[in-house]
């Protein structure tokens, strides 16, 4: 809704539509800071950040005992606030449900991301889900496929903002 407002003899054109969208905006930056949902920064985590998967050029693979997962993120390079898909593969275990992934930042505390995978064959698995963009501007996150009844392995790889 546009108006024109007049002040000592002078009317200007306001716009109250721009008002309610940045007093909303507002509204919800002020609600993710009083209500937890902002970045926690957390040392404890902070040791573990070293890359150890290039997701930007193709597939990963960790071993944890007698588990092997294999992680494979598309579209390349790997690019926040975009839909993802997240590929896995299995051998060594055959999981009794399907695995998921939870998706965070090594050296903070996030809200909580997790992909739900459906399987797509023998041992291999798929869904889709979003890598936020940090406001600190950091870009290290990792991807830990949860594997129910045998296992985890975590992925640590940067993305693009």
């Amino acid at each position: 809704m546009k108006q024109w407002i007049g002040t000592g003899g002078q009317q200007h054109f306001f716009s109250t539509t721009g008002v309610f969208k940045s007093a909303g905006l507002c509204l919800i930056m002020i609600g993710i800071l009083i209500f937890g949902g902002g970045v926690v920064l957390n040392p404890a985590m902070a040791a573990d950040t070293t890359i150890d998967c290039d997701a930007h050029k193709g597939i990963c693979s960790q071993s944890s005992g007698d588990l092997t997962v294999s992680l494979e993120i598309s579209p390349r390079p790997v690019k926040a606030m975009q839909d993802l898909v997240f590929k896995v593969s299995i051998t060594g275990a055959s999981p009794a449900k399907p695995p998921h992934i939870d998706l965070g930042m090594p050296a903070m505390k996030m809200g909580p991301n997790q992909v739900a995978l459906k399987p797509t064959g023998p041992g291999t698995y798929e869904g889709t889900g979003v890598i936020v963009r940090c406001p600190s501007g950091k870009r290290t996150w990792f991807a830990n496929v949860i594997v129910p009844e045998a296992g985890e392995v975590k992925f640590i790889f940067d993305v693009i903002y």
